[in-house]
């Protein structure tokens, strides 16, 4: 029988249904294939407030103690544009990506070039640059 989660899109704006997109991935069934669809994942973690993926998926060089949930009001995530992939080593990549949020009823955005690291066969994100 199909999940109620089937029909419903990623919010990671792939186009895919969440099920076959962000779903096994913040679950820990199937491990991210590229810094790209980490990406997608930890906006989708966000878009949940899914604090424990967010910090498994950070590079134990960069990862903080904890994520501020607790803030309010909450960002209500409202889209992802990824403008640019780069696979920039055998074991690098950057991201640069759009995500647009809403706090208070205005409208906000997060415009970051990311870097990622494989490490241990995961891809894990490191830091980024704000971009005005």
């Amino acid at each position: 029988m199909p999940s109620i989660t089937d029909a419903l899109p990623c919010p990671c704006q792939s186009g895919k249904p969440f099920d076959d997109c962000c779903a096994p991935l913040i679950s820990g069934e199937l491990p991210p294939e590229t810094a790209e669809a980490l990406m997608r994942s930890r906006y989708t973690a966000y878009t949940l407030r899914d604090e424990a993926y967010l910090l498994a998926t950070c590079h134990p060089s960069t990862r903080p103690q904890s994520l501020d949930f607790a803030s309010e009001p909450a960002p209500k995530w409202i889209g992802l544009q990824i403008r640019q992939f780069v696979q920039t080593g055998p074991d690098t990549a950057i991201v640069e990506f759009v995500a647009r949020y809403r706090v208070g009823g205005r409208a906000q955005r997060l415009h970051e070039t990311s870097r990622f690291k494989l490490s241990h066969g995961r891809w894990m994100y490191v830091d980024g640059d704000i971009l005005e």
